[in-house]
């Protein structure tokens, strides 16, 4: 069996940089195992705090859970993160939504029409990397988000962006996808 190996070091609370200890240390006192992808981005202290600030300040805005998970969903698939279309897939899961609507997400999409004109808005800023025309700036208003929800959208595809780029650069391997040859290793 094949190990996969990411470019870059996945640090831990023994070889991370000091500047990354903080944060660290927290990730592993609420979440018990650190995610690749943190550990990945221990290795730059300022990039592993802006996204930690970012992620904490977005944790309190106004988008449901659902609606982030699809999001989450739609933009690791676009950028080929197979960490996070698998942690987004679980998430999005334990978050309430079913099976159709986490493959749906995949795709920009949701049955419910509600979801699917913030997915059409955010779409055209991370597949076509264009400004979204004013027709779904205007119906996903009169839909009933927000401005204030539409920017935290932005906010969160463009942190979700991030996290895809890094674990596609890295080739950053799904969290526990390991977890066999550190058994194997161990007997």
């Amino acid at each position: 069996m094949k190990t996969a190996m990411s470019r870059f070091q996945i640090h831990d609370d023994l070889t991370a940089p000091e500047g990354s200890m903080p944060i660290l240390k927290g990730a592993l006192s609420t979440a018990g195992q650190l995610p690749n992808f943190l550990g990945v981005l221990a290795g730059s202290p300022a990039a592993l705090r802006g996204y930690a600030r970012l992620r904490q300040e977005l944790r309190h805005g106004t988008l449901p859970i659902g609606t982030l998970e699809r999001l989450a969903l739609a933009v690791a698939e676009h950028y080929g993160s197979a960490p996070g279309i698998a942690m987004h897939s679980r998430t999005a899961r334990q978050a309430g939504l079913g099976l159709d609507e986490v493959a749906l997400a995949r795709e920009w999409k949701s049955k419910d029409e509600h979801q699917q004109k913030l997915l059409d808005y955010a779409r055209v800023l991370v597949v076509d990397r264009q400004k979204p025309p004013m027709h779904l700036h205007e119906e996903a208003r009169e839909d009933g988000w927000s401005d204030e929800q539409l920017l935290e959208a932005i906010a969160f595809v463009s942190m979700e962006s991030f996290t895809a780029m890094i674990n596609v650069a890295g080739d950053v391997p799904v969290d526990g996808s390991t977890e066999n040859t550190r058994t194997l290793r161990a007997a």
